[in-house]
């Protein structure tokens, strides 16, 4: 048995004294190019998100996205609204809403994001918001919302905006949530709602320049 050991780790440690070179090493692959298709980011966001079943909505400022909230509390009936984002949080509360604290029983969670990605009408979430990894994932539905700022076309461009954002220190967690959560395994029929939640909704506010709270008067 003893002879048995010693025979395997000689094998590996003259396999890891010369190393199998990796195949192709001058192999460079060209960075994948998507046609224009003439649309702004809004629209293309608005067009492929609601096409994998998201709910979009967009306003101008601050005092119309506290009236858009309360107009979707009211439509969806969510009465256990769960949000940990400060600023988020403190527009919640001057509307007169009162946060529901437990994620596992509440009617929606409203996050902020990192980013969102046109081509594929997908939200970036990661471990460094407040709500952590959970929020987006536990509620029955997710309400997203988003400056226009954070609009980019690919994925590749909005990984390079968070690695300008987190220089060197990138969250040790990224989430791209493109639509509610899907799966066809069952019996070849799409379900939503099996691993994440049912319904996702996105509020795209202002424009280019705009800035969450600066100067919110409700």
């Amino acid at each position: 048995m003893s002879n048995a050991r010693e025979n395997i780790l000689q094998k590996i440690k003259q396999a890891l004294a010369t190393p199998v070179p990796l195949p192709f090493p001058q192999e460079k692959t060209a960075p994948v190019q998507y046609p224009e298709t003439g649309k702004n980011l809004k629209q293309e966001f608005e067009e492929t998100f609601t096409s994998l079943q998201g709910t979009f909505y967009q306003c101008e400022n601050e005092a119309a996205l506290a009236s858009l909230l309360g107009d979707i509390f009211i439509h969806k009936d969510w009465k256990k609204v769960y949000c940990k984002d400060k600023e988020l949080a403190e527009l919640l509360q001057r509307m007169g809403i009162e946060l529901h604290e437990n994620l596992a029983s509440c009617d929606v969670a409203i996050t902020d994001c990192e980013a969102l990605v046109s081509r594929t009408g997908t939200i970036v979430l990661s471990a460094a918001q407040a709500e952590g990894r959970t929020a987006s994932v536990y509620a029955p539905a997710h309400l997203c919302v988003a400056q226009a700022a954070q609009l980019h076309y690919d994925i590749a461009d909005a990984l390079s905006f968070l690695q300008q954002k987190y220089i060197g220190n990138l969250p040790s967690f990224i989430t791209f949530a493109s639509g509610p959560s899907r799966t066809a395994d069952i019996e070849k029929t799409l379900v939503t709602g099996v691993h994440g939640p049912k319904e996702v909704s996105c509020v795209l506010v202002g424009g280019n320049n705009f800035s969450f709270f600066k100067s919110c008067k409700l």
